[in-house]
């Protein structure tokens, strides 16, 4: 006969267990492995490696997959910042064609005469 310790020990760990395994179920965890578990019982010729069937049925990469997905991510990283740079560059000469324009503006309307249009300067006086 079990003490009565062990029977609460028992029911806190079916708790638990019962918990998880609600937990497992609304995470869809039970229902994706039972259907990558199926598809494996159904397949006519069974893999050598099951574990690697059980991996490419929920998605994780190859080995050939993962180099090939780093070699791209460098490349792309390599691309962002290039293209960063430009930006930086752009943005620059932007800058420096606003002052120069901006200047440019400001000296053409010190020389014209009041209530002229900017831009227009004043005629030589003539003696």
């Amino acid at each position: 006969a079990r003490s009565p310790r062990e029977g609460t020990m028992a029911a806190v760990t079916d708790s638990k267990k019962e918990a998880f395994r609600q937990y497992l179920e609304r995470a869809g965890v039970i229902d994706t492995l039972t259907k990558v578990l199926v598809s494996l019982y159904e397949e006519p010729d069974k893999p050598k490696e099951a574990i690697n069937f059980l991996k490419s049925h929920l998605g994780v990469p190859t080995p050939e997959e993962f180099e090939a997905l780093k070699a791209e991510k460098a490349a792309l990283e390599e691309e962002l910042a290039a293209v960063k740079a430009e930006v930086a560059e752009l943005k620059a000469k932007a800058a420096e064609a606003e002052a120069a324009a901006s200047g440019a503006a400001e000296g053409a309307a010190e020389g014209a005469p009041e209530g002229a249009p900017e831009g227009e300067a004043e005629a030589p006086a003539e003696a």
